[in-house]
């Protein structure tokens, strides 16, 4: 059943890989995905069957008839429609998609100066607009698509930083999503639900921890970016410590001296990653926030594989060819193997076929079980320090690499992920995107306004799929705990997620 939220009446400790249906009414009842892989709709019970049944109140379910009157009036607190009224829209960017999408709706483009209702900005002008010196108040009618503090997410060296307190603070309360297990590769133990991020430290702060963290495995790989670039600049690869110390000296010479004042992040290599046809890729996938606190997200299920143009090869002479190495599209669109047929692009379907006729349906549901909850959980990780302004939605680039042995390790996270149609299937599909991402973040009657509830209807989605909706989740748990007092038990677990 695409789009459709299910109930599984097991408990996750008793929960089967394949989970069964059942009623929603049993004691410990989880709330999950239903529907085929390619819909993107794998249970996290499945994916991580030893945890309490407290984990998975944290998950939200579509919004279906119990509360379709909640959307009905399309603006929360009454049932006054709007007049019809001409929005306005601005962009910083000239990007058909965006344009097109916009001019659909019979929306009028103004500048930034005028009275408009939707903002399609630039990071630079959403730090402007939110910046205390500008003195810019936003109406009850106007929203933009980023928030104001997004590089909490975005930053790889605060991506890192925010998810290594999340799960110490996970940790320190104590709760089982911190349980740590002994690492297969010796270095002492890592966390057994939340190790989706490869082992990294930030440069030049954690310099003497990186020495000691290589000198335990000094034959490894590793790979260095600066923490504010993006589309693969500045990246490269080092396998001896005397490369990094080469790097340090000449980046602090006459010729660079901005470079040293740069933060880079460096993290150990995916030296393992899964191939096809010899050759390495990752995906990007779309993921829409519409607030941070109550956490609402949503995935698009059209996201893409990013293949390299030249077969994979370990080897140290290979070790400097950013064509076997990066996946980036702006990278390999300058090898002379690129094919600007299908721009070395794969869709998230085709690689779930794929995955099912090589490693079966099982092991693919689990993989794609575990992307969703490394999103969520990456989420989770920012959104106390996110400043979560109703007037803001954003749509993020996920980039993510999946190992030889089908786990999932979040690479980096985009905030302006690129609308550029290199192909015409990146132009259908970016159009799509964009024509989902307004219906979901804007009320049904189709103006912007931040008293609507931010609960679209399943067909107001579009190829989105909810993630999560912390306020959905806990109104189903306070009226189950209302129907019945045997959910006491797990209404005091699930208070963590509160």
């Amino acid at each position: 059943m695409q789009g459709s939220m299910k109930v599984c009446s097991r408990g996750v400790d008793g929960a089967g890989a394949g989970g069964g249906g059942g009623g929603g009414g049993d004691e410990g009842t989880i709330l999950y995905y239903g529907g085929a892989i390619g819909d993107w709709t794998q249970r996290i019970a499945s994916l991580q069957p030893t945890i309490d049944q407290s984990v998975a109140t944290m998950y939200g379910r579509l919004p279906g008839s119990n509360n379709a009157n909640s959307n009905a009036s399309g603006v929360a607190g009454g049932g006054q429609c709007h007049e019809r009224m001409k929005i306005g829209f601005c962009t910083d960017l000239d990007k058909s998609v965006l344009v097109n999408n916009f001019e659909k709706r019979g929306w009028n483009q103004v500048s930034g100066d005028d009275d408009w209702h939707f903002y399609w900005a630039g990071v630079q002008t959403c730090r402007n607009i939110f910046s205390v010196d500008s003195g810019y108040r936003m109406h009850d009618n106007q929203i933009i698509n980023h928030f104001p503090n997004h590089y909490e997410l975005s930053r790889k060296d605060l991506l890192v930083k925010n998810i290594k307190r999340y799960r110490k603070d996970l940790e320190r309360d104590g709760n089982p999503l911190a349980e740590k297990t002994e690492s297969n590769n010796s270095s002492g133990t890592r966390y057994l639900y939340l190790d989706f991020v490869p082992t990294t430290f930030v440069l030049p702060a954690d310099y003497n921890m990186f020495v000691e963290e290589y000198r335990k495995f000094p034959l490894s790989t590793w790979i260095m970016k600066p923490c504010g670039k993006s589309q693969g600049a500045g990246i490269f690869l080092i396998n001896k410590l005397s490369k990094l110390k080469k790097w340090s000296r000449e980046a602090k010479g006459p010729f660079h001296p901005q470079i040293a004042k740069e933060s880079y992040v460096i993290s150990r290599y995916i030296d393992n990653p899964l191939l096809i046809g010899g050759k390495k890729f990752d995906l990007r996938l779309y993921v829409l926030v519409a607030s941070f606190r109550p956490l609402k997200a949503y995935l698009f299920k059209l996201g893409f594989c990013r293949f390299c143009t030249v077969k994979y090869d370990t080897s140290v002479t290979e070790l400097d060819n950013m064509y076997v190495h990066l996946t980036n599209v702006s990278v390999q669109k300058h090898g002379g193997e690129y094919n600007t047929l299908h721009g070395g692009k794969w869709s998230v379907q085709n690689l779930a076929l794929y995955l099912e006729g090589t490693r079966g349906k099982e092991v693919t549901d689990r993989l794609f079980g575990a992307i969703s909850w490394l999103i969520v959980h990456s989420l989770r990780a920012v959104a106390p320090v996110m400043a979560s302004d109703r007037h803001c939605f954003e749509c993020y680039g996920y980039d993510i690499i999946i190992d030889n042995a089908l786990k999932p390790w979040l690479v980096e996270v985009n905030a302006s992920p690129s609308l550029t149609s290199t192909t015409v299937n990146d132009r259908i599909l970016k159009y799509k995107l964009i024509d989902n991402i307004l219906s979901v973040v804007l009320p049904p009657d189709g103006v912007p306004d931040v008293r609507w509830n931010k609960m679209p209807t399943t067909d107001a989605m579009g190829n989105f799929e909810l993630l999560i909706d912390e306020e959905l989740a806990a109104h189903d748990e306070a009226q189950n705990n209302s129907n019945s007092s045997s959910h006491a038990k797990s209404s005091r677990l699930g208070s963590r997620w509160k």
